[in-house]
């Protein structure tokens, strides 16, 4: 006997509620490269629309990004091509909603909230927006917990607090990837939410199944979209992925913030605003980049409640700069840096952290006085055979000149040891 399927009529009666039954249309009346402008339909920047094609065509999303002398500005969510003047703009600002529940942990989807895995849909039955305001300052817990990683090099020497926002700075190819997948294996963090924006299509199964595993999947969301995507599905793919991350924040849950990149972010905001008439700034960056960065990042951190968001954000360093415009700006709004260098990764030493560039700004406000002092001498040993290192190579430098150099020396084996990891292996805080 087949078995009839079971109907959530909580769920049912639920969106029935929230939905609402009178569309606002609207008529496109003219494209011009990514930008559509159409008569109405009413509504603010940010608004979900469709364009339905006239025929039998499949309908395109678009957002609202702004309005010029009585005009709708649009840009789509998919593909321009097959959308003509005429066509109709129906306004959907119901789609402003993410879709979150217990059920996203180990399940994989795009910046619009639609599977990618092939598992099926995701049954989840409350609704955040996707746009929220950042914990005001004094509603904030202060950062008095370590955060353990797994990962030596940080734990010890560049520890990571409970509610901080560390950045992960580092060129192409020096491991920014699989350092976030190793965290999200081993970190002691009740939830990772990891956001994949602007990432190549072949690099995202690489790191959920190799550098994620099916562990650190089952208490993971992954939200992804790739550099082929539009611009708008990358923007919302972060901030889907931050939707979800304070959900599970607001419910007591330590969470683990992981994005890659912002930078990616940043790029996409770019091609925004410069579609729209914004004026370029450095290198092209538009204001509404950097005005976006300190929103966005601002919505990590702790919160009145018990719960918090981590956040790990790698930055992509063009040209190994740390000081081009997204960095500079990312460094400043972040409660520290760990920066991946190629020199590093070049001598086959993964994790490539540059400890002495490296900074966790809430370090001393979470570790106790016997652990400050090893990582400050440790530091100090690596700061002295850095500085002879040159010498030291050349055979020009005598054991004996200088016995702060000489112990450098000695310890360099053991520090180098100390920070190498494979990322299959787990070390305990």
């Amino acid at each position: 006997m087949i078995e009839a399927p079971r109907i959530d009529w909580d769920l049912f009666r639920h969106r029935v509620e929230t939905c609402n039954p009178i569309l606002q249309n609207g008529r496109v009346e003219e494209i011009i490269g990514l930008v559509i402008e159409s008569r109405g339909p009413a509504g603010s920047v940010g608004d979900l629309c469709e364009i339905k094609p006239r025929g039998n065509g499949e309908r395109t999303p678009a957002e609202i990004v702004g309005f010029r002398r009585g005009k709708t500005l649009l840009m789509p969510l998919g593909e321009v091509s097959g959308i003509s003047p005429g066509d109709e703009v129906i306004s959907r600002g119901d789609l402003n909603q993410v879709a979150v529940g217990e059920s996203l942990l180990g399940r994989v989807v795009d910046g619009l909230g639609v599977p990618m895995d092939g598992h099926g849909p995701i049954l989840a039955r409350d609704r955040v927006p996707i746009l929220n305001t950042p914990t005001e300052a004094m509603q904030r817990r202060r950062v008095t917990e370590v955060l353990p990683t797994g990962v030596k090099a940080i734990d010890g020497l560049v520890t990571l607090g409970e509610g901080q926002r560390m950045g992960i700075f580092a060129g192409s190819g020096v491991g920014k990837s699989t350092l976030l997948g190793m965290i999200a294996k081993f970190t002691q963090a009740d939830v990772n939410v990891v956001a994949l924006v602007g990432e190549r299509s072949r690099e995202v199964r690489e790191f959920i199944e190799r550098d994620l595993g099916e562990e650190g999947l089952a208490r993971t969301v992954v939200v992804v979209a790739t550099s082929d995507r539009s611009s708008l599905v990358r923007i919302r793919a972060a901030l889907r992925a931050m939707a979800i991350a304070e959900w599970f924040r607001d419910r007591g849950n330590k969470v683990m913030f992981m994005m890659d990149s912002v930078t990616r972010l940043a790029m996409a905001q770019r091609e925004v605003g410069l579609a729209i008439g914004e004026p370029p700034t450095t290198r092209g960056y538009t204001p509404s980049v950097f005005t976006l960065l300190p929103k966005f990042l601002e919505r990590c951190g702790t919160s009145a409640g018990e719960g918090s968001i981590t956040g790990l954000i790698t930055v992509l360093v063009e040209g190994d700069d740390l000081n081009e415009p997204i960095s500079d700006a990312v460094r400043g709004i972040l409660d520290g840096h760990i920066v991946l260098t190629r020199r590093l990764a070049d001598r086959n030493h993964f994790p490539s952290i540059d400890v002495l560039r490296s900074i966790s700004r809430v370090a001393n406000d979470i570790t106790d006085g016997r652990q400050q002092a090893a990582a400050a001498m440790v530091r100090s040993r690596m700061a002295s055979y850095e500085e002879m290192e040159d010498l030291i190579n050349l055979g020009a430098y005598r054991q004996g000149t200088n016995p702060e150099v000489d112990d450098a020396i000695a310890a360099k084996p053991k520090i180098d040891q100390y920070t190498k990891q494979s990322r299959e292996q787990g070390f305990d805080f």
